[in-house]
């Protein structure tokens, strides 16, 4: 991959992922504090577990891209899951931190962007890539929480179109 197909890329994927920012906001803001602790399935996520793993995971992502290195500390997680006492204080950290890192990566030099990175020894590819994985693994877990919203007794926001939540 050249410097500027990598940087062509990054823009596109970034530009992207700023798109999902609108929605993943609202999903996030549809968790209700007291319902919050639903799961379909003992197997499951709570809603809060997901909300948290969503907020928190996109700004992880966006490091380690920034790093050019995975790394994963499962005591950093849970500390930075932790630092919520509401679903509001999820919103605002994702609202506050996710443009800021967003930024960051708009800045990442090509030669960053090009570098092959190990995604814990699974795979390898130009760091670049793993912008649109972050991306999907944030779609992936928005639209779980997005479908247990009716049962936390909440509306479905428009995501990618009018929701029937949304209908009169």
């Amino acid at each position: 991959m050249t410097a500027d197909q990598a940087t062509s890329a990054a823009d596109t994927l970034i530009s992207l992922w700023e798109g999902e920012f609108p929605a993943t906001c609202q999903v996030l803001a549809a968790v209700k504090d007291d319902t919050r602790s639903y799961k379909p399935d003992p197997k499951s996520r709570s809603a809060w577990e997901i909300a948290t793993h969503l907020a928190t995971s996109d700004i992880w992502f966006i490091d380690c891209i920034l790093n050019g290195k995975f790394d994963f500390n499962p005591e950093a997680a849970k500390q930075a899951e932790a630092q919520f006492a509401q679903v509001s204080d999820i919103v605002t950290f994702y609202q506050q931190a996710f443009p800021a890192k967003l930024a960051q990566l708009r800045a990442l030099p090509a030669d960053k962007l090009t570098a092959v990175v190990s995604f814990f020894g699974m795979m390898e590819m130009p760091n670049v890539k793993y912008i649109g994985f972050a991306n999907n693994h944030s779609i992936h877990h928005r639209g779980q929480l997005a479908a247990y919203l009716r049962a936390l007794g909440s509306k479905v926001p428009n995501i990618y179109g009018p929701s029937a939540d949304a209908e009169p």
